[in-house]
């Protein structure tokens, strides 16, 4: 082989090297020192059904002193939030824990801890003059995204306490956009655990079945299983609120939503 046809043939492999895929990344280091995961690549339009199918079950005591989407405890949308330049990750918090806490790497098929894409504060609400109030500030984040792939499914974290025929929880306000899931038989935040789930492509079964038993009364309300799948992600980030007693939360907090 002449030196010049010898040059040509090592150009030609060098430019066949690198135009091979490289394997991608999934496994990523959190600065706290846990290890998270990015989220499951799907191709599955996000808006596509999760095929389930969904019951009711009774409430305890009166059904909501005012229509759902009109309740600031229920409607998230009417609070509203703000982003704020807080820490994006885990955060370690002293104090007591709850071995029964909703778990929210549970939201999440491969139960991953995602990473942390961006951190809000939640409006509180006067109820003296029924209007929006200042930003909670108790704690410094109120409502956290959590980065997705998009069309991926999301579940109900579990928390192994059935609410009566096996379920865990209540749908008591739904859209096509957002979820309000409440771990006892009230329809009401008042006591026990909330959920606020936002940004998401929630099943259209899942949410037949909430506008059905809103319309009915709301004497009964969707109940969900451990896992069941309620919706898929809409895009790149699902942000997540968590109230205990109806106090929002800090969603960071590893010791107690995070407790793997």
């Amino acid at each position: 082989m002449t030196r010049r046809r010898l040059l040509l043939a090592v150009f030609l492999l060098l430019m066949f090297s690198t135009a091979l895929p490289r394997p991608a990344l999934r496994p990523a280091a959190a600065q706290t020192g846990v290890q998270v995961f990015l989220p499951l690549v799907t191709n599955v339009p996000p808006c596509t059904d999760v095929g389930e199918t969904y019951a009711t079950l009774s409430i305890n005591g009166a059904p909501s002193d005012r229509p759902a989407e009109q309740h600031p405890d229920l409607n998230l949308a009417i609070r509203g939030y703000e982003p704020t330049d807080a820490f994006l990750g885990l955060v370690s918090y002293g104090g007591a824990t709850d071995a029964a806490a909703p778990q929210l790497y549970r939201l999440f098929t491969d139960q991953r801890i995602p990473t942390f894409s961006a951190a809000y504060q939640v409006y509180d609400w006067d109820w003296n003059c029924d209007c929006r109030g200042s930003l909670l500030s108790t704690w410094e984040v109120t409502l956290a995204g959590l980065a997705t792939a998009p069309g991926e499914i999301i579940h109900l974290p579990g928390r192994g306490v059935s609410i009566g025929s096996g379920y865990e929880a209540l749908v008591l306000y739904a859209t096509e956009e957002r979820l309000t899931i409440k771990y006892t038989r009230e329809d009401n935040v008042v006591y026990g655990y909330t959920l606020h789930l936002e940004n998401l492509c929630v099943d259209s079964n899942l949410l037949a079945t909430y506008r059905a038993a809103n319309a009915a009364g709301r004497s009964e309300l969707p109940a969900l299983r451990a896992g069941q799948p309620l919706g898929r992600a809409r895009g790149q980030e699902i942000k997540v609120a968590i109230r205990d007693n109806g106090t929002f939360m800090d969603p960071r907090s590893a010791k107690d939503w995070w407790q793997q």
